[in-house]
């Protein structure tokens, strides 16, 4: 299978990585909500625990949109989003290091963390979309942490409002070239 076919089923599959951001973002606006309502670490765990549930709730909804969820025996980029998945837990390391050091520092840490999971998403779609979201969400991380007002949750909020509109985008181009290809 080339690397073309493999990232167009990879990108029917999961319909451009729509269902994955969708959830992302709906953790990060709860993440959001809790640190406001209750208290900051309160919206720490609910991202970090609440991200241990993105793929299980991503395959939910994938399939529930009649989608396979899974690419063929034949696809190796499988082990790539596979691979590339742990290294946020692995990079919460350097959130947790960051946030005891400036607690206002754990949204945008987790930016730069979850920005920078998203640039192999770029070979695992073929889509540059995702350069830009990565992009996007580093860059705005770094700056929020040096130069933001001090709110908290401000990071979750605008990571929970990107990632959202980012599955949408992604979800429209796909379903575009699907339409293209019939």
């Amino acid at each position: 299978m080339s690397l073309l076919d493999s990232q167009r089923e990879m990108r029917s599959a999961f319909l451009g990585g729509f269902a994955g951001q969708l959830v992302s973002g709906v953790i990060w606006l709860i993440a959001s909500i809790l640190s406001v309502l209750l208290k900051p670490a309160a919206g720490m765990a609910a991202l970090f625990f609440g991200s241990m549930g993105i793929f299980p709730l991503t395959q939910l909804i994938v399939r529930l949109m009649g989608r396979p969820g899974k690419v063929s025996p034949e696809n190796g980029l499988w082990k790539l989003g596979s691979q590339v998945a742990f290294t946020v837990p692995l990079n919460f390391l350097l959130v947790g290091a960051a946030t005891l050091y400036r607690a206002e520092w754990f949204f945008p840490a987790a930016m730069i963390v979850v920005g920078s999971h998203y640039l192999p998403f770029i070979t695992l779609y073929g889509m540059k979309l995702f350069g830009i979201l990565a992009g996007l969400l580093v860059v705005s991380g770094a700056m929020l942490a040096l130069y933001g007002p001090q709110i908290f949750s401000l990071g979750g909020w605008f990571t929970g409002v990107v990632l959202i509109v980012f599955a949408f985008a992604g979800r429209y181009l796909v379903l575009k070239e699907e339409k293209s290809l019939v």
